[in-house]
């Protein structure tokens, strides 16, 4: 059930970048808003910096070596929390009505799906819950009164252009990708990109792995598979389309060929703001620009031939179960093996196909199997070697 204002929050991964601009968004609107819990792992100086703007009733460290640390430096009347399983609790306290999780890694998937088996909205930003556990999450999200809104400017976006569309109205969903630092290199010289080279992306300030997957396409190829699951979609009709501008987020091609189109300036900060206040609209600091300020909008065609990472989506959507969640890991192991420099960055698809081919496809049945998945994907790709 989505809850009237004031909405009471829980932000899971509150010290990312995610969660920095959720809590600008948050301290934008005080009336709208009042923010209950925070979870984080170990960045304690940004906990303390939001607990002490905010006053929540439980901050959560998920090292638990950290919890006497945290809790010293704590307002007073602020308790202090640590471990996975207190991230969790934070999630289902009954005094919260919306969960934000930009966790990254696993860790996510759990909070998450409690608390939508309690009726809770979630606004979600974490790749890995429906990488992983996409089947999972989508049917306790289909099952109970909550709701689930996602954050990923592309998924805001196809959100926000299929509102009131009917299944048959859709031929096509396009999410849009910078095309990253190599979007204009000659294909020849992928072979002696460097992590440097990667993380040298033409629009977005990220963190490294993300950077680096949106560089491959894998990051696209993920976002095609949560597409896959959060609207119900087969896997013909999703595709991608390289937008240079990164101001087309997403596009809904409608059977008469029309096109809707959300745009923005550039800004996780407006796809944030629309999650929490969903299905309102609120005006904020940022992201108000005018069309001729916005410039021209290109775009062009994926070059699937050297960036085949939406071929390795297509499959793991075709086999479905916990191939999703192989991909994932295995993307995740080759990008740390490219940052070390132990395999080549057109290794990266490479190394994701092989271990796909490796990994037998089971049905998704509970979260336990699904990890348990993931950590043979891991193992597999960690002794990976190029043939």
């Amino acid at each position: 059930m989505i809850q009237d204002f004031p909405r009471r929050v829980a932000v899971l991964g509150a010290t990312g970048s995610i969660g920095r601009s959720a809590a600008a968004e948050l301290a934008e609107q005080p009336r709208r808003f009042r923010v209950v819990a925070l979870a984080a792992r170990r960045q304690l100086d940004e906990l303390v910096r939001q607990s002490e703007l905010f006053h929540p009733e439980v901050v959560v460290t998920t090292d638990p070596a950290l919890e006497k640390e945290l809790a010293a430096r704590l307002p007073a009347g602020v308790h202090a929390a640590a471990g996975e399983a207190a991230m969790v609790e934070a999630a289902i306290r009954d005094d919260v009505d919306l969960v934000l999780c930009a966790v990254i890694g696993t860790a996510g998937i759990r909070p998450v799906l409690e608390a939508l088996k309690r009726g809770k909205c979630v606004a979600l930003a974490s790749k890995e819950v429906l990488a992983l556990a996409g089947e999972l999450v989508m049917r306790e999200a289909k099952k109970h009164p909550g709701c689930l809104v996602p954050i990923d400017s592309e998924h805001s976006g196809v959100f926000q252009a299929l509102a009131g569309r009917r299944p048959d109205e859709i031929a096509k969903v396009w999410l849009t990708a910078s095309g990253g630092a190599f979007r204009d290199w000659d294909p020849a010289r992928l072979d002696e990109a460097t992590f440097a080279d990667a993380l040298r992306h033409p629009t977005w300030k990220m963190g490294d792995k993300i950077t680096v997957d949106s560089a491959s396409l894998m990051n696209k190829a993920l976002e095609l598979i949560e597409a896959h699951f959060l609207f119900d979609l087969p896997e013909d009709k999703l595709d991608v389309v390289v937008n240079p501008q990164s101001v087309v987020h997403a596009l809904a091609e409608l059977a008469d060929g029309s096109f809707i189109a959300q745009m923005s300036v550039p800004d996780m900060r407006l796809a944030i703001r629309y999650a929490l206040s969903y299905p309102e609209r609120f005006s904020g600091s940022v992201g108000k620009t005018t069309l001729p300020a916005l410039g021209k909008l290109e775009f062009r065609e994926v070059d699937h031939i050297h960036f085949p990472a939406i071929a390795l989506a297509r499959r793991a959507i075709a086999a479905s179960g916990t191939m999703p969640a192989v991909l994932n890991a295995a993307d995740e192991i080759a990008v740390e093996r490219f940052r070390k420099g132990e395999i080549r960055f057109t290794d990266i698809w490479k190394l994701v196909g092989d271990v796909m081919e490796q990994i037998p496809v089971e049905e998704q049945k509970d979260l336990d199997q699904i990890l348990a998945c993931d950590a043979r994907a891991r193992e597999a790709a960690r002794v990976w070697f190029r043939r």
